[in-house]
């Protein structure tokens, strides 16, 4: 039941992170020009070169932010498996990655956005293993 707990939360926090920077953060400081519509996927397809490079970058961030919490989340409540943070790790990648696939990008936004999203899958691993081995080194003691 640990486990299952784990990934659901990972999984709450990996979004509302993304939801945070992407759109708390994101949004407010470099706002959609006027009469636009960021629910709308057909607008956003037609659009993506009016919303601003530092909306584009925010994105970025929360993607690396949202794998990286996520698993570290997960981690911390299971304490005693990987499995719920490499749950969180593959959807939050799967989920980056849909959203590169379905909406036309430049190259660089679409290259730094898949790789962040690596790296923060890297990151979260590691903070995973570390979290699980002192708290196996805890539990020895």
């Amino acid at each position: 039941m640990r486990h299952f707990l784990a990934t659901i939360v990972g999984l709450i926090i990996a979004s509302l992170t993304v939801y945070i920077f992407e759109s708390l953060i994101g949004h407010n400081l470099f706002p959609l020009p006027d009469g636009a519509d960021p629910l709308n996927m057909d607008w956003l397809r037609n659009n993506m070169n009016l919303i601003p490079i530092g909306m584009k970058v925010s994105v970025v961030i929360a993607h690396f932010a949202g794998i990286v919490v996520g698993m570290f989340v997960a981690a911390k409540i299971s304490k005693q498996s990987k499995i719920p943070s490499y749950i969180v790790g593959v959807l939050m990648l799967l989920a980056t990655f849909f959203n590169i696939i379905m909406l036309p990008k430049e190259l660089w936004f679409t290259i730094s956005d898949g790789l962040f999203t690596i790296v923060g899958f890297g990151l979260g691993l590691a903070l995973t293993s570390n979290i699980i081995a002192k708290a196996n080194t805890t539990d020895a003691l």
